[in-house]
C-alpha cells in the first residue's frame, strides 16, 4: 500500500510544487557544480597538503562521511523548521566550507582542509533531499517526473564543473587551487539567495477531529506508524535496496577508476575525462527517466538500471583499455540514474505525510553510510583484488537489489493486476 496526500492538494499547492521543482533543479545544478569541483581537485589538494600521502584521499572521503552523519538530522530538522530554511542553511555551510578550504590551502593546513571538505558533506546531506522535496509537492502520478526534473539540473553542471575547476585554478595569484574553492563558496551563496527568494514551503498536513466516513481516510493518513512497520513494507525495502546499492556500487567503482587508470599507465587528463563523461551519464538520462517510468513502470526501469550496472562489471572485466573505461563508467552512470530515480519514486510513495521526516532520514542515512564505506574501501580492494575482480564483487549486491524489486513488483501484481507503475 502506498501513501500520499499530494493528490488532495489544491491546484495552488500543486502549482507551487512544480515551481519549487524548477527552483530545486537550479539548486541541483549549483550543488553538482560544487561537488564536481571537489571531485576533480580534492584528491590533488589532499596529496599536496598531506605529510603522509596515504591520507591524501581522506578529505574526499570525509565528504561522504559527513553527509552520512548529517542526513538524519537534516531530515528531522527540516520537518520542524521547513525545507526553505533548511536547504538554505545547508548551502550556507557549503559557502563556509569553501572559505575554510581557501584558508587551509593558503596556510598549507591539511587538517583544516579536512574540516572544509566535511562542510561540503553537510551541504550534500541537505541537497540530497531536493528530489524528495520535489516529489512531495506533486501528485502521485507525477512524482517520477518531478524527481527527474530536479536531477536534470546536474547535466550541464557535470560538464561545466570540472572545466570551471581547471579554469579557476589560477584565479588566486601564487596558488593553483584556492580559486576553485572560491567558486565553491560563490555557488553556495547563490544557492542561499535563490532558495530564500524563490522557494516556498508547502503547507503542512493539519490534523482534524472530524473522522466521519468522508474524512476517515484523510484522518488515517495523518496517523504516523511505527518505523518498523514502514520499514517492513516491500515498497520501502525495494526503494531502500535500489537507492543504497545503486549509490554504493556507483561510488565504489567510480572512486577506484582513477587509480585503476593510473595502474594502466593512463594520465590524469584521461581519468578526468572518463569521470566527466560518467557524470554526464549519471544526470543526462533524467531528461527521460520520468517518462520511462510512466510509460513502462518503475519495476522495468529499476531492473534495467541493475542490468546496466552489471554490464559495467562485464565491460570492466573484458579489458583495461581506454574505450572500455569510458563504456563501463557510462553504463555505470546510466544504471545509477535508473536505480536512483526509480528508487526515489518508490520511496516517495512509501510513507504518509506525517512520516516524511523519519522515513526519508532512515533511507538517506543508510544510503550515505553504505556509500561512505564503499568509498573508503574502494582503494584497498582495488590493490588486493585487481580491477576486474573488484568490479565482480558487486554482483551479489546487484542481485539483491533485483530480488527486492521483483518481490515488490510481484506484490503489486497481486494487488493491482492491471497496473504496475
Amino acid at each position: 500500500m502506498t501513501h500520499t496526500s499530494s493528490n488532495d492538494l489544491p491546484p495552488s499547492a500543486l502549482a507551487r510544487g512544480w515551481r519549487n521543482a524548477r527552483v530545486l533543479a537550479i539548486c541541483q545544478a549549483l550543488f553538482v557544480s560544487a561537488m564536481s569541483i571537489n571531485l576533480t581537485l580534492t584528491g590533488l589538494v589532499g596529496y599536496t597538503l598531506a605529510s603522509n600521502k596515504a591520507y591524501a584521499t581522506l578529505p574526499f572521503s570525509l565528504i561522504t562521511v559527513a553527509a552520512a552523519l548529517t542526513t538524519v538530522f537534516a531530515s528531522l530538522w527540516m520537518q520542524r523548521i521547513g525545507r526553505r530554511r533548511g536547504f538554505a542553511a545547508g548551502a550556507l555551510v557549503c559557502a563556509v566550507g569553501g572559505v575554510i578550504s581557501i584558508g587551509a590551502i593558503l596556510r598549507g593546513d591539511f587538517v583544516l582542509f579536512c574540516v572544509g571538505t566535511a562542510c561540503m558533506g553537510v551541504f550534500q546531506a541537505f541537497a540530497q533531499y531536493y528530489r524528495l522535496a520535489a516529489a512531495d509537492g506533486v501528485s502521485l502520478d507525477r512524482k517520477s517526473r518531478a524527481i527527474s526534473m530536479v536531477m536534470t539540473g546536474g547535466v550541464i553542471a557535470a560538464v561545466l564543473g570540472p572545466l570551471v575547476a581547471q579554469w579557476s585554478r589560477g584565479a588566486v595569484p601564487g596558488n593553483a587551487f584556492a580559486g576553485a574553492y572560491a567558486v565553491v563558496t560563490l555557488l553556495g551563496l547563490l544557492t542561499v539567495v535563490l532558495l530564500m527568494w524563490q522557494y516556498q514551503d508547502q503547507p503542512r498536513p493539519i490534523s482534524t477531529p472530524d473522522v466521519s466516513s468522508a474524512n476517515r481516510e484523510a484522518a488515517r493518513q495523518e496517523t504516523a506508524r511505527p518505523m518498523r512497520e514502514i520499514l517492513l513494507q516491500p515498497i520501502y525495502i525495494a526503494a531502500l535496496a535500489n537507492n543504497l546499492i545503486g549509490y554504493a556500487v556507483m561510488m565504489f567503482i567510480m572512486t577506484a577508476t582513477p587509480l585503476a587508470m593510473i595502474n594502466c599507465n593512463y594520465g590524469i587528463n584521461d581519468s578526468v575525462s572518463v569521470i566527466q563523461w560518467h557524470l554526464v551519464a549519471m544526470y543526462a538520462p533524467s531528461f527521460f527517466t520520468g517518462w520511462l517510468i510512466q510509460r513502462y513502470g518503475v519495476a522495468m526501469v529499476l531492473l534495467s538500471g541493475t542490468a546496466l550496472c552489471a554490464l559495467c562489471v562485464a565491460l570492466a572485466g573484458m579489458a583495461s583499455d581506454l574505450p572500455h573505461f569510458y563504456l563501463a563508467l557510462m553504463c555505470l552512470g546510466l544504471g545509477w540514474n535508473f536505480m536512483f530515480v526509480g528508487g526515489t519514486t518508490l520511496l516517495a510513495r512509501a510513507y504518509r505525510p506525517v512520516e516524511q521526516g523519519k522515513a526519508q532520514a532512515v533511507s538517506e542515512f543508510s544510503t550515505f553510510a553504505a556509500t561512505a564505506l564503499a568509498s573508503l574501501g574502494a582503494g584497498q580492494l582495488l590493490i588486493r583484488l585487481g580491477w576486474a575482480s573488484m568490479n565482480a564483487a558487486v554482483l551479489p549486491l546487484l542481485a539483491l537489489a533485483a530480488v527486492a524489486t521483483l518481490t515488490w513488483a510481484w506484490q503489486e501484481c497481486r494487488r493491482t493486476p492491471l497496473q504496475l507503475a
